[in-house]
């Protein structure tokens, strides 16, 4: 694992990228040593050709969508090869309204024998997910990190704790210390601490995307 921690994803929070992300939602996900064309096709996505950058990744899901229909949880997915610990992984983008990016059946097969990660916001809400998938099996899974659920919920306690979680009252609660904590930078820590993928404003706007259309699944 690396020694990132939440203080090297401050730049989040001066991203008009990601300020759009956390107003409109998103979903980040990265796979093992899957393809991007291999894991579009997982989540049965219909190709779409390919753009340059998370601008027009979010372009083409604004392009997409009916504004009017509320209920429509159709998105589309851009996927990119990116470096990371063991090789080439695929890091999944999805920003803006409709679905939730990676639904958990896509995590579990992209995942049989290898690892993802994911994490994500609904837009204008206080739900902010995380996932950690090995073998087909979601490892842990948390909303909130001090309630944490997977087949292992305990066994990242000590990487979350370095990159700035507070996980108990007895380890600060609400503290000075845990209130300056920014939980959101805490999760792209996290996933890199899992990845070795370090994302950063210029891989994502400069990253050739292979698109996808996901249905929604209504």
């Amino acid at each position: 694992m690396t020694s990132v921690t939440a203080r090297d994803y401050a730049w989040i929070r001066s991203s008009p990228l990601f300020d759009c992300a956390l107003e409109i939602g998103y979903t980040l996900s990265l796979v093992r040593g899957v393809a991007p064309r291999e894991v579009l096709r997982v989540m049965e996505a219909e190709p779409q050709g390919s753009c340059t950058g998370a601008d027009a990744l979010i372009e083409r899901q604004d392009e997409l969508r009916d504004p009017e229909d509320y209920s429509d949880e159709s998105f589309m997915a851009g996927a990119c090869t990116v470096p990371g610990e063991g090789g080439d992984w695929t890091l999944v983008l999805h920003v803006g309204e409709g679905g939730m990016g990676m639904q958990s059946r896509f995590l579990e097969a992209l995942t049989d024998g290898g690892c993802a990660v994911a994490h994500s916001s609904n837009g204008g809400k206080p739900m902010h997910f995380f996932h950690w998938y090995e073998d087909g099996e979601l490892r842990t899974t948390f909303e909130w990190p001090t309630v944490r659920q997977g087949s292992t919920p305990d066994v990242l306690n000590s990487a979350m704790r370095e990159v700035g979680y507070v996980l108990s009252d007895d380890e600060g609660g609400a503290s000075e210390t845990s209130e300056r904590v920014d939980t959101k930078a805490a999760a792209f820590a996290l996933a890199e601490r899992l990845t070795g993928v370090r994302v950063t404003e210029e891989l994502l706007q400069g990253a050739e995307y292979q698109l996808g259309y996901v249905p929604d699944e209504q």
